[in-house]
């Protein structure tokens, strides 16, 4: 069947599940592209024309449904031999495996399921269908939680032949109401009998009643009583205790009268004025009582002397109406009739269920060794079922899907539909992916090369995170807890950097308007822009950044306060002064250089050329009240002249001017004024000093306008 299109519509996917009469399949609707599940018949009942009927008429039924409790029937069908049922696919479990993995359950658990499957029935009811198999494995619970009743109708289906070869009554007998045990109408109330059988086996983990065949089990619905479930698991509270004792009845009449019934008292039973409320009594059960007379003989012959009593009374009063003595042996006739005819019920009870488990015997085949498709099929060939649970486990020698085990021997005998369970290899089980948060690279390394992971396929990444501490893990992949092979598995984890920082840029120089167009584009704030008077720094241009240097790490949004020139300040001068130059003889070459010091700095040059002729040269000077100006001649290399302008004069008006004169004899004493290695006043020593004084004498001012003197400290 895997791969096989039914009806060109449904493609088979794999097998999920199955029982004595048909087997389960998840397929793919390829025309409204979703999954669902399918119901296949068993090939041994395709030819019984009775079963088909039914099922065809119960698989109607069924689909009428329309709850959200229900197991939705989307299709009913027949290609060749196969008849099926699509269904509604849920994603999750039976409620039988969970009742194995984590029974018992919660009670505000157990209460939540029985309330769902209580809505469901009451439904089902309400629409004539009794649903007549209630049992752990009908009940679907989905990944979100919602319960999902299967198997609508398909009980009612079964003939009493079918029954017997398919071996139902071994699977479902756990769970049948003692009306469905004689053999009679079951009607609404079976189905809540099995329904709190169901809530007893989730809140104590066990069965009511157990036995060593489908005959003593069936039996023991008919005439035993159950560990009540709060001797079994006192955990429970009474008030649900009362509903599961109401529930199961052997008596139809002391039941629950309908599923609304019954689910309007499990919604309340969990309010705290209702938990501790009275124990439910009942009345004894007349069939209880005269099929278990031994264990009345005592209460009996306590009772034996009130008896008496009571038959002498009666017979006097028969006396005085009638006149006659009443006949001692009534009463004692009556009772041994009802024991008599009870026991003739039983026996034909005893009869019935044997005569549905007489069967023939068949062989059991060998089918370790065969895929379980395959050996489901060799199987049912031979007249044996496939036991719904089968074990799946990993074996390092066994290929997944592979039998490794069968229940029963090979050519031993089993009745005809017995059913068989198998052992199937499975996958390797994945491990589980520890939860890396707040370790480090190198604990995350050491848990999961622990677990198997190669260690080349750990990978890390750091980010900036406000929250985690610098090289603790905040992110991974695959997530905490979710299945991993170590074997193949890619780890990704992510560090935290701490919190993100930004490197300071360096705004000094740069101009104001493209220093906070900087700032916003690395993430920062501009603050308050303040000017400073500068002779150093031009206008407009960023003196100082605050409260960060460059290069500094900065949070993002810190503000940042920015110094900006306002230019010279307001009391600086500015005054263009002129000076004579001349050549060493008037028509030859001679190199100039002048050189000057004001408020804006020292050493700075304004001219550097030859000339063969005498000339004015501009200076610009810019003075400030304690920073006077000087300018310097170099001729050929030697200093020739040097001028001293003052701010007062400038000021005032009163600066000296220089004039032409003839130049003096100049000593031979050579001033290294190389401006590749130095501008004169570094190498000035006592000789140049003399030389300089002897060239311009020491008065400041030589008649000629100019502000000769020595001025090398005249700064």
């Amino acid at each position: 069947m895997i791969g096989h299109e039914l009806a060109g519509r449904y493609k088979i996917i794999e097998r999920i599940g199955g029982g004595g009469m048909a087997l389960v399949y998840k397929a793919q609707d390829i025309l409204l592209n979703r999954n669902v599940a399918i119901k296949v018949l068993r090939q041994q009942f395709v030819h019984d024309e009775e079963f088909i009927r039914r099922f065809r008429r119960e698989a109607q039924s069924a689909a009428s449904l329309s709850h959200s409790n229900v197991v939705s029937i989307y299709d009913v069908g027949q290609e060749e031999d196969v008849h099926y049922i699509v269904m509604e696919y849920i994603e999750g479990q039976n409620l039988n495996e969970i009742i194995k993995e984590r029974a018992p359950l919660q009670v505000e658990e157990a209460v939540r399921i029985a309330i769902q499957i209580c809505d469901a029935l009451g439904h089902a009811h309400h629409n004539q269908i009794i649903h007549r198999d209630i049992k752990p494995h009908n009940i679907l619970i989905g990944r979100n939680g919602r319960v999902k009743v299967t198997d609508f109708g398909i009980a009612r289906a079964v003939t009493s032949t079918t029954i017997t070869q398919t071996g139902s009554v071994v699977g479902s007998v756990h769970y049948f109401s003692p009306e469905h045990a004689k053999g009679v109408v079951t009607g609404e109330k079976s189905d809540l009998y099995s329904l709190g059988i169901v809530l007893y086996q989730m809140l104590t983990a066990r069965l009511p009643f157990l036995g060593e065949s489908p005959i003593s089990v069936a039996l023991k619905h008919l005439q035993e009583e159950f560990d009540e479930p709060r001797e079994v698991n006192p955990l429970i509270p009474q008030s649900v205790e009362n509903i599961i004792l109401k529930s199961m009845r052997k008596n139809p009449e002391e039941r629950y009268q309908s599923a609304e019934e019954m689910m309007d008292d499990l919604e309340t039973c969990l309010l705290p004025m209702r938990l501790n409320e009275p124990k439910m009594e009942f009345e004894d059960d007349a069939d209880s009582t005269l099929v278990m007379p031994a264990l009345k003989t005592m209460q009996r012959s306590s009772q034996h002397h009130i008896d008496q009593e009571d038959d002498s009374e009666e017979e006097e009063l028969v006396e005085k109406h009638t006149g006659k003595p009443k006949k001692k042996w009534v009463k004692p006739t009556i009772i041994i009739v009802s024991v008599l005819l009870f026991l003739g019920i039983m026996v034909g009870v005893v009869m019935y269920v044997n005569k549905m488990l007489e069967v023939p015997e068949v062989k059991v085949p060998q089918v370790v060794g065969m895929t379980e498709e395959q050996a489901i099929r060799e199987l049912e060939d031979s007249g044996l079922t496939v036991d719904e649970e089968v074990i799946r486990k990993y074996k390092p020698e066994v290929e997944p899907g592979i039998v490794y085990a069968q229940s029963k021997d090979p050519d031993s005998m089993l009745k005809k539909g017995s059913p068989v369970q198998l052992s199937v290899g499975d996958e390797k089980p994945l491990e589980k992916m520890p939860d890396l948060n707040g370790k480090t690279f190198k604990e995350a390394v050491a848990i999961l090369t622990d677990l198997g992971v190669n260690e080349k396929a750990i990978k890390q990444s750091t980010v900036n995170n406000d929250d985690v501490p610098v090289g603790q893990i905040f992110d991974q992949s695959p997530s905490a807890e979710s299945p991993i092979d170590p074997n193949q598995v890619e780890v990704r984890v992510t560090i935290s950097k701490g919190k993100e920082t930004i490197n300071m840029p360096s705004l000094i120089g740069m101009d104001k308007d493209k220093a906070v167009a900087l700032i916003e584009s690395v993430g920062l704030k501009v603050g308050p822009i303040k000017e400073k008077s500068s002779f150093e720094v031009k206008k407009g241009e960023v003196m100082e950044q605050w409260p960060h240097d460059p290069n500094q790490a900065v949070e993002p949004n810190a503000v940042i306060t920015l110094f900006v020139s306002s230019g010279y300040p307001a009391d600086a001068l500015e005054y263009n002064y002129s000076v004579p130059v001349s050549p060493s003889v008037e028509g030859q070459e001679s190199k100039i250089r002048v050189v000057f010091s004001d408020a804006l700095g020292d050493n700075q040059e304004a001219v550097n050329k030859t000339i063969t002729n005498s000339e004015m040269v501009p200076v610009k000077l810019t003075l400030a009240p304690e920073k006077h100006a000087t300018v310097m001649i170099f001729r050929d290399g030697r200093q020739v002249d040097t001028y001293s302008v003052s701010y007062t004069d400038v000021k005032n008006g009163t600066v000296p001017q220089p004039t032409f004169e003839q130049p003096p004899v100049e000593p031979d004493v050579p001033v290294d004024i190389n401006p590749d290695e130095g501008n004169g006043e570094e190498d000035f020593n006592e000789e140049d000093d003399a030389a300089y004084n002897w060239n311009h004498g020491n008065n400041g001012n030589n008649g000629n306008g100019k502000g000769h003197g020595k001025d090398k400290d005249n700064d």
